[in-house]
């Protein structure tokens, strides 16, 4: 079942209450004219079970603790914004299955060469959704992006991802904004792409601690202050979906501004359909697919990660 995605960007009371996320709002909680039946009217409740993510942007915003260890034990991720309404914290649960200890382990005790060659998968399948991305939206040539997905090697030892890089930024939006560079600082619509990330990220981290992997053990990415290593490597060939929503918002709407509107799009991020083995899933579902196939690459079971292929 496909997990709600909740966004607060409001001042609200957020408590638990018979196995349901209860939202009241202070103004109307503070308010000593309104009735109990009015107030009682305006109280939300929404079961936790079917949550999956819950985006907290707004400095008057109170929840209790026992709704925050719900959430947790329903496999929810928790993710805080700063001042600037861009995601800046993330909260997982540390026990997502029930065989954590011995995932745990494999993927500790995982060789460099396998995980030489899943970072060789990894790269592969994002080029390869890069390319589809270019080709059914822009006019740029892409024969060298198909010919650039054959050549990974393992490790993608000549960082052919990199290359990839530099000729799909330059081409993704050069009909819409001159002289785009891709950057966390730079301009717009890079404020669309980091949001889209953020929340991309949240939910590729989500579905690997429900498949009992350490999200802070990467294959490929190692910076001693990231905690979400793994869940950056994986989310690498599910980031051209988060371009495709961007380009065509970048297309139809005024982009300048992150606002509400534009928040709520980008936060359709967890629904949007993928194709994984010629089934199709929303990205939250199919992203379990894939954290669950490389748990057992680790084990041995599989040789091969189950990523999204774009048309």
């Amino acid at each position: 079942m496909i997990k709600r995605t909740l966004y607060f960007s409001t001042p609200a009371y957020l408590s638990l209450r018979n196995g349901q996320l209860v939202w009241k709002m202070p103004e109307v909680e503070n308010c000593e004219n309104l009735s109990e039946a009015f107030k009682a009217e305006t109280v939300r409740t929404i079961p936790v079970e079917d949550i999956g993510v819950v985006i907290l942007d707004n400095k008057r915003l109170t929840i209790t603790h026992g709704l925050l260890e719900a959430l947790l034990e329903n496999n929810c991720a928790v993710i805080t914004c700063d001042q600037r309404s861009m995601p800046v914290g993330l909260l997982l649960p540390l026990e997502g299955h029930n065989t954590q200890r011995e995932r745990f382990t494999q993927q500790i005790e995982a060789s460099l060469p396998l995980r030489k060659q899943l970072w060789q998968q990894t790269i592969r399948q994002k080029i390869a959704n890069q390319e589809a991305v270019l080709r059914k939206h822009t006019d740029a040539e892409t024969g060298c992006m198909r010919k650039w997905v054959e050549d990974v090697r393992s490790g993608d030892a000549d960082n052919l991802e990199a290359r990839a890089a530099a000729y799909y930024w330059k081409n993704l939006f050069a009909r819409e904004v001159a002289d785009f560079i891709r950057g966390r600082e730079e301009a717009p619509p890079n404020n669309l792409l980091n949001y889209g990330y953020a929340i991309l990220r949240a939910v590729i981290a989500r579905a690997l601690v429900s498949s009992g992997l350490l999200p802070t053990l990467g294959i490929h990415h190692h910076n001693r202050y990231n905690a979400y290593c793994l869940a950056d490597d994986i989310m690498e060939p599910y980031r051209p979906y988060v371009d495709e929503l961007v380009l065509d918002i970048v297309r139809t709407e005024d982009y300048s501004l992150l606002t509400r509107d534009l928040k709520a799009r980008l936060l359709s991020i967890p629904t949007l359909d993928v194709t994984i083995g010629g089934q199709r899933s929303p990205l939250m579902v199919a992203a379990t697919t894939t954290t669950a196939s490389l748990a057992k690459c680790f084990s041995g079971e599989l040789r091969k990660i189950s990523y999204p292929e774009m048309d």
